[in-house]
C-alpha cells in the first residue's frame, strides 16, 4: 500500500478547486479581516478614549495608529459641528439607548478635508450590564453626500423652474388677457335713448376665445351692433376675431344693410381662408333705428343662434333667423334678415352658444334653448342691465360645466318712468 504526501496549499488527491478556496479563506485571519473591512472600525472607553482602530479609518483619516489609540477620543477625529452634535446628543443618547444606527456626522481628516459618514455604536457590557467599550462601525457616506447634494440641486433647479414657469404664465395670461380684451370694445358707447350692457365669460385663461361683439354709431341717428363667434381658439381664431371685426365696422360704414355686412365679410374670410385650414364664424349683425320712445330693430344671422327678445309685459321668445349659413364656408351662402321694434321696458338679447351648450345636472345635459328662455322670461320685464346681471350668476353658477367662452350683449329701451301721484289741494 503506497501513500502521497500532500503540500497545505495542494488540494487533496480527487478534491476540488472549492476545496483549496475553502481552505485559503480559513487561513485569512480575524485580525486581518478586520482591518482591511471596506468600513472603518473603532472601540472606545466609555469615555470616548480610542483602544482599537482599524487600517480603513485611519487611511480615511491619513493619522498613524500610534498618534490615536490612547491619545484621541472619537470626538476628537470629528468636525467642530460634528463634535458638539456628538457630545449634545449622540453620547447621552447612546449611554441611554446602548444603540445608535446611522447618524450623519462628520470627520476631520489630516489635511483638513471632510468626510460625511454614517455612524453606528453599540454599548458593549459586562454579563452582570456592566457597560465596558463601545464599538463603533463607520460607513463612508461620500458617494451618498454626494447623490444628496445632486439631489438637492435638482430640486433646486426644478423649483426655479417651477417659479419660473409660473411666471412665465403669469405673463402670458396678462398678454392673452390684452389682447382679449383688444378684440372687444373697452366699453359700450351711450346711446341716446337705450340701455347697453355685455360681459365677457372665458372659460380658460391659457387660451384665446373667438367670441366678439361691438356697438358703434353709423350716422346721428343710427348704430350698428354685432355679436358672433369664430370657430376654433388660440392665435388664430384671434386673427380671424380682429378680422372680423374690423371688416363688420367698414362694411357697416359702406352698406349698413345687415345682410350686405354679413355677406361682405362672407367674402373676406372665404378669399383669405380657402385653402386647407378653411376659417368661418357665426355672426349676427344689427342696425337701430330710434324712433321717438321705440327702437325700430333690422338684423340679420349668419349660422348664429337666435336672438332672445324680454317684453315689458314679461314675455321672453327668439326672434327667428332660420336658414342663415355660417359665414365664410361657403362663395355666396344665404342669410337670414329679420326685423322687430323694441318698446319702453323691451330688451334684446345676443348671446354666444357657450351659453346654451353649458353642462348641467348630474347628468351633465345641455343647458340648450328652452331653458335660456324660461330663465329670460324670469328676469323680464327687465332692463339691459339687468339681464346681463342676471345671465352673469347663471353663468358663473355652471361652475366647470361652462366649457367654451360666452359673450352677451343685451340692448333695450328704459322703461316710462310712473307719473308722480296727484296731491290733494287744500287749499
Amino acid at each position: 500500500m503506497s501513500c502521497t504526501a500532500h503540500g497545505p496549499d495542494q488540494p487533496r488527491e480527487g478534491g476540488s478547486a472549492t476545496d483549496a478556496a475553502f481552505t485559503a479563506l480559513l487561513e485569512d485571519s480575524a485580525e486581518e479581516l478586520y482591518e482591511s473591512a471596506p468600513c472603518g472600525y473603532l472601540s472606545t472607553l466609555m469615555d470616548g478614549t480610542i483602544a482599537k482602530i482599524n487600517d480603513t479609518l485611519l487611511s480615511w483619516l491619513g493619522l498613524a495608529r500610534q498618534d490615536v489609540v490612547g491619545r484621541k477620543r472619537f470626538a476628537d477625529l470629528l468636525t467642530v459641528g460634528g463634535k458638539l452634535y456628538h457630545e449634545t446628543h449622540f453620547a447621552p443618547l447612546l449611554r441611554m439607548q446602548g444603540r445608535i444606527s446611522e447618524i450623519a456626522l462628520e470627520l476631520k481628516a489630516s489635511d483638513g478635508a471632510r468626510l460625511p459618514v454614517l455612524v453606528t455604536s453599540t454599548v458593549k457590557t459586562t454579563g452582570d450590564g456592566e457597560p465596558v467599550l463601545i464599538r463603533t462601525t463607520v460607513f463612508d457616506a461620500r458617494d451618498r453626500r454626494a447623490y444628496e447634494t445632486e439631489l438637492l440641486r435638482g430640486r433646486r433647479v426644478a423649483e426655479e423652474a417651477r417659479k419660473q414657469a409660473e411666471a412665465d404664465r403669469e405673463r402670458l395670461q396678462e398678454a392673452l388677457a390684452v389682447l382679449q380684451q383688444s378684440l372687444l370694445p373697452a366699453t359700450l358707447p351711450a346711446v341716446p335713448g337705450m340701455e347697453a350692457a355685455s360681459h365677457y365669460h372665458t372659460a380658460s385663461p391659457d387660451r384665446l376665445g373667438g367670441d366678439f361683439y361691438d356697438l358703434f354709431p353709423l350716422d346721428g341717428r343710427r348704430w350698428a351692433f354685432f355679436l358672433g363667434d369664430v370657430c376654433g381658439k388660440g392665435p388664430q381664431a384671434a386673427a380671424v376675431t380682429s378680422l372680423t371685426r374690423y371688416t363688420l365696422r367698414a362694411a357697416a360704414l359702406h352698406d349698413p344693410d345687415p345682410v350686405a355686412a354679413l355677406a361682405t365679410l362672407n367674402t373676406v374670410l372665404n378669399e383669405r381662408y380657402n385653402g386647407d385650414d378653411p376659417r368661418y364664424c357665426t355672426a349676427i349683425f344689427g342696425v337701430l333705428d330710434p324712433r321717438g320712445d321705440s327702437v325700430d330693430v333690422h338684423l340679420a344671422s349668419g349660422g348664429h343662434p337666435p336672438a332672445l327678445l324680454l317684453r315689458a309685459d314679461g314675455r321672453a321668445d327668439y326672434l327667428p333667423t332660420p336658414g342663415g349659413l355660417l359665414v365664410g364656408i361657403l362663395p355666396e351662402p344665404r342669410f337670414t334678415p329679420a326685423r322687430t321694434t323694441l318698446g319702453p321696458g323691451d330688451t334684446l338679447l345676443l348671446y354666444t352658444d357657450g351659453l346654451t351648450e353649458a353642462r348641467t345636472g348630474a347628468g351633465r345635459e345641455l343647458y340648450g334653448d328652452d331653458a335660456l328662455r324660461d330663465f329670460a322670461a324670469g328676469l323680464a320685464p327687465a332692463g339691459a342691465d339687468e339681464v346681463i346681471a342676471g345671465l352673469t350668476g347663471l353663468l358663473n353658477g355652471f361652475g366647470d360645466g361652462l366649457d367654451d367662452d360666452t359673450a352677451l350683449l343685451a340692448l333695450g329701451v328704459p322703461a316710462l318712468s310712473a307719473p308722480a301721484p296727484a296731491t290733494e289741494d287744500l287749499t
